[in-house]
């Protein structure tokens, strides 16, 4: 077997979520149901995740305004965002802050907070308080499930439930892997959102089924 032929079965095989590369290798993925750190949670349907970017900040024009959720999927939507002009990013992620710190065109508001390592992110009271404060164009937020029966959902009990009054259209980025799965804490509903953005491995069956609740779209 050739090193190419490795490298890309090993690609695979992150992008599934059964490993995790480290330096020099890769070790076996057993994670079931706790978060995962974020790094880890980076790597897996990275492909899907940077379609799902790439389509999200097409929904962003320049001289408008955008709240990022903190997550895996919202900072591939942040690097896509690099080249807009005289746009403000409100957000609590510093993964968020560090990816647009460059970014010549894009002004960044980071919200008080507590620092959260696991997550690289601010959470707490302050980050409430400034969020009930914003009114963007739009919002752009991540799930780690989206349960036909219980809605979207996710594993953090800090989710920052604000966030979803603070703009005028709501856009959910959720890889194809979450959709009819569940997680532990609900956020809210599937009709609540605006807009789903998905990539083009979801089933038809659920497609069709997430159709007749809310506006979707599946990024190439």
């Amino acid at each position: 077997m050739s090193q190419m032929t490795i490298r890309r079965d090993l690609q695979k095989l992150v992008e599934a979520g059964q490993v995790i590369r480290i330096p020099g290798g890769a070790r076996i993925e057993h994670w079931r149901g706790a978060e995962r750190s974020f790094f880890e949670r980076l790597q897996k349907m990275s492909h899907a995740k940077q379609s799902i970017g790439s389509a999200a900040s097409a929904l962003i024009h320049d001289g408008e305004s955008v709240v990022l959720d903190s997550g895996t999927t919202t900072l591939y939507v942040a690097r896509e965002l690099r080249v807009r002009r005289n746009v403000v990013v409100f957000t609590f992620s510093l993964s968020v802050l560090e990816e647009l710190t460059s970014a010549e065109g894009i002004r960044v508001e980071l919200t008080g907070g507590v620092y959260r390592s696991s997550s690289h992110d601010l959470i707490g009271h302050a980050v409430a308080k400034s969020l009930t404060s914003i009114y963007a164009d739009i919002v752009i937020f991540g799930a780690a499930a989206i349960s036909f029966t219980r809605g979207v959902m996710v594993h953090d009990p800090d989710a920052q439930r604000e966030l979803l009054q603070a703009g005028k259209k709501k856009v959910l980025v959720v890889d194809s892997s979450k959709i009819g799965t569940e997680a532990t804490y609900r956020l809210c509903g599937i009709e609540d959102c605006d807009l789903i953005l998905t990539d083009k491995g979801i089933s038809s069956e659920d497609l069709a089924r997430l159709s007749r609740i809310a506006q979707v779209q599946v990024a190439e």
